[in-house]
């Protein structure tokens, strides 16, 4: 970047479009703000501060939003999935980090996700933790239900098959005993079969209901008011790629302090492409849509003639019988 971009106590918006001219069904598109880094070796290891951007494959469908954080030695996705387009248009994505760790993702200048980076993200150590020095106590009833004690089982009960000859079914009447051997029903499930017999659940009267482990202090836990800032400073901008299809292109790119000056960006560049490119698109589709629709019918037709001309074919072979 022409000025090295250092986020403390500042806002940070990072926008970009991204356009995938052949539909994505899988591929990520991501721009990365770096740290001062050598260009001829920059790949998908290098230390980055922020990156962001979609990325599609089959079922995963989401807007990457990743923060390197160095407490941590690692780079911390977003909990939640992040809306994401996949059509073939050029979309503007928007990263909105701000001194009070907050964020807020936009597509196409509309709020599509924001909140704390402390709820988000994993960032900080657990604020509780479970007491090591308590456990559940052994005579902890957690069971609601309990077999009831004074329910005995019917006498006879364990003499009911599950299954019966069928009542319905009859001898066939080429049955020869001599030659078949003696005939027996099929069998079918008794309907007075009830399974093995258990004794009816009630109320257990000892059920505490579930343990709940106390919670304490956790003594790792540390706040840290800077985890917006990610640039300490950023001096790059990268893109990580990954598709099998071609066609992806990036434009309308900035980095700045301010989401006004990128809005005021955006206006000047991706939006106003947005609706001629919309337009052709459409266009495209039903050039497309009508071209299909003419071949499916000179198909029909064919196919209509083809018959017509069969049945001549026969008509003529019965008038000259």
């Amino acid at each position: 970047m022409p000025d090295a971009i250092n986020n403390k106590g500042k806002d940070l918006v990072i926008s970009y479009s991204v356009k995938m001219e052949d539909r994505v069904d899988c591929g990520g598109s991501y721009i990365k703000l770096l740290p001062d880094m050598d260009q001829d070796s920059f790949g998908g290891d290098t230390t980055y501060g922020i990156m962001f951007g979609p990325d599609v494959c089959g079922t995963t469908r989401r807007t990457h939003v990743i923060f390197n954080y160095p407490p941590k030695d690692d780079n911390l996705l977003i909990k939640e999935n992040v809306k994401v387009e996949t059509d073939a248009l050029a979309h503007l994505y928007t990263l909105h980090v701000k001194p009070d760790n907050t964020f807020e993702v936009f597509i196409d200048k509309e709020s599509v996700k924001s909140g704390t980076l402390k709820d988000n993200w994993d960032f900080l150590e657990p604020e509780e933790i479970e007491d090591p020095n308590e456990s559940k106590p052994e005579d902890w009833v957690d069971e609601r239900k309990i077999p009831d004690p004074e329910d005995v089982k019917p006498e006879g009960y364990d003499d009911i098959p599950a299954e019966i000859p069928d009542p319905e079914a009859e001898k066939p009447d080429d049955w020869d005993d001599d030659e078949d051997g003696e005939w027996e029903p099929p069998m079918v499930d008794n309907p007075e079969y009830n399974g093995p017999w258990k004794a009816k659940m009630i109320d257990n009267p000892d059920y505490k209901g579930p343990w709940v482990h106390p919670m304490v202090p956790n003594p790792d836990f540390e706040d840290d008011p800077s985890m917006y800032h990610r640039c300490d400073p950023c001096t790059h901008v990268g893109f990580e790629l990954w598709q099998v299809k071609t066609g992806v292109l990036f434009d309308d790119i900035i980095v700045t302090d301010s989401l006004d000056e990128a809005w005021a960006f955006a206006d000047k560049t991706w939006a106003a492409k947005a609706d001629g490119e919309k337009a052709m698109h459409d266009e495209i589709k039903q050039k497309e849509e009508d071209e299909k629709m003419a071949e499916r019918k000179a198909k029909a037709e064919a196919a209509a003639t083809e018959d017509t001309d069969d049945y001549a074919d026969e008509d003529i072979g019965s008038d000259e019988l």
